[in-house]
């Protein structure tokens, strides 16, 4: 991040997986609804941090019907009258009352929706890549309104969700658009296997990616890991990863593969050899290597199945 001072507030967008098969899994050593508190007071925090730092909270959840739903700001609803009811506590900051009703009531009201069938299960993980994808239309919607450019951004995904190879390709968009406009991807992945693809986000985006010990402390983590601004974190040792997983998934299965075929005109990923690529359809004029033993019978003089036998010269007797 560049030209970074102490007068600069901070755009935090959160993105919060709230699917319901994972978090109601017989194995989980977190609840849903305790998450939340622990998230509210996160949020908090970080709005107590500065004036006029701002927030954004997206859900993503399971299933075609949604692809990524803002939990705050909400858009406003005509009321009839033309008033808005306001209830006001003495005994809470006003700011704070608002976002933790506002993501409470949205978070309640997916989960009263008709939960997700299997097959939609099966299609994939929560909807990752779409809520990127609307989280960085409201960055860039946000900073265009930012005259004197003294607003910061950075995005905090908060997940419980293996990787959907399926959804390989949009969220590598949305990671590189993201390092063009200089905006950090921060993880944290509260329990389960490491999301390999969110790794790589928080590697070249240069943010933070950590999966706590004990998803029980995540209070912990969050404010500790996650609460600095770009400015502080200048000045503060925080957790790095040791190794990132570069791993890739193929454009023809959409399987996580080690190694794979990429085509030399569009890079598109296939882990098997196509002659055409189906991508940008482009014909490739040579073949692939042979296998090791079908290499090693070709160096002892054995001829490869199907192929034309060498013609030695006969000599004319004397």
């Amino acid at each position: 991040m560049k030209d970074i001072s102490t007068n600069d507030s901070n755009l935090l967008v959160m993105v919060i997986d709230t699917n319901p098969f994972e978090w109601e899994h017989p194995s989980a050593p977190l609840k849903l609804n305790e998450a939340l508190q622990h998230i509210l007071a996160f949020m908090n925090a970080h709005l107590a941090g500065r004036h006029d730092n701002k927030l954004a909270v997206i859900a993503s959840h399971v299933g075609v019907r949604y692809n990524g739903k803002f939990l705050y700001p909400t858009p406003n609803e005509p009321i009839p009258g033309g008033k808005v009811p306001t209830k006001k506590d003495a005994n809470a900051y006003q700011s704070f009352k608002v976002v933790n009703e506002a993501v409470l009531e949205g978070v309640e009201r997916l989960l009263r929706d008709p939960k997700p069938t299997l097959e939609e299960k099966d299609l994939g993980s929560s909807k990752i890549a779409a809520s990127l994808s609307l989280g960085l239309c409201y960055i860039n919607q946000t900073l265009k309104l930012d005259a004197l450019g003294h607003i910061k951004p950075r995005i905090l995904v908060l997940t419980v969700s293996p990787d959907s190879s399926s959804d390989y390709i949009p969220i590598m968009n949305c990671i590189f658009s993201a390092q063009k406009a200089n905006i950090p991807i921060d993880v944290c992945k509260i329990w389960g296997e490491d999301a390999v693809f969110l790794q790589q986000a928080a590697h070249i985006t240069e943010g933070i990616y950590m999966r706590p010990n004990d998803p029980r402390g995540l209070l912990q983590v969050l404010m500790f890991s996650f609460l600095p601004d770009m400015f502080a974190r200048s000045y503060l040792y925080l957790p790095g990863q040791d190794q990132v997983d570069f791993r890739a998934a193929c454009f023809c299965h959409k399987k996580i593969v080690d190694i794979g075929f990429v085509c030399s005109v569009c890079l598109s990923i296939f882990c098997s050899f196509s002659p055409v690529c189906s991508t940008c359809r482009t014909k490739f004029a040579f073949q692939p290597l042979l296998n090791p033993a079908r290499r090693l019978g070709a160096k002892a003089g054995v001829s490869n199945p199907g192929s034309p036998r060498p013609s030695t010269p006969t000599t004319p007797s004397q």
